[in-house]
């Protein structure tokens, strides 16, 4: 048994060391927002922050975590209000398809944390996540609102 902080609860799970976090929190643990992309931790779709810091989570073996705290699309609300990255990805109507939006707004939440009032640049730096859709300048956008609402 692994002990596996998530979302600021602790999940006792009885996989292989191995396994990577994103399969743990899918299958295991039932959060499902958190997606799979590509397996290569190339596209982003699975970005959950670890410790804050945005990390592509298919690529991360459960045995390597230890102690440090996971966290998934699914903590952003607080008490039924959205998180100003959430409600930013609303009010711009940011997705189209919407798969990667997970991961993506998991990269904004963690580079406001870091850059409060990011400029275009860090934006761009920052979000290395695959659009599909090419939905990069609203996403830009969405961030800057976010910021301005935090």
């Amino acid at each position: 048994m692994i002990a596996l902080a998530v979302n600021g609860k602790t999940h006792s799970v009885d996989v292989e060391d191995d396994t990577p976090l994103l399969w743990v929190l899918r299958d295991t643990i039932g959060l499902t927002g958190t997606k799979y992309g590509c397996g290569i931790a190339q596209c982003g779709a699975c970005t959950v922050l670890i410790d804050g810091k945005p990390t592509r989570s298919c690529q991360v073996p459960i045995a390597t975590l230890g102690s440090r705290a996971v966290t998934t699309i699914e903590a952003l609300a607080q008490n039924g209000k959205l998180h100003p990255v959430q409600q930013a990805w609303i009010d711009l109507d940011v997705p189209q398809c919407g798969y990667c939006q997970s991961g993506m707004m998991m990269a904004a939440v963690a580079l406001l944390r870091q850059k409060p009032k990011p400029t275009d640049a860090d934006i761009d730096a920052a979000i290395t996540n695959i659009c599909r859709c090419g939905t990069y300048q609203r996403v830009r956008a969405a961030i800057h609102a976010a910021a301005k609402a935090a």
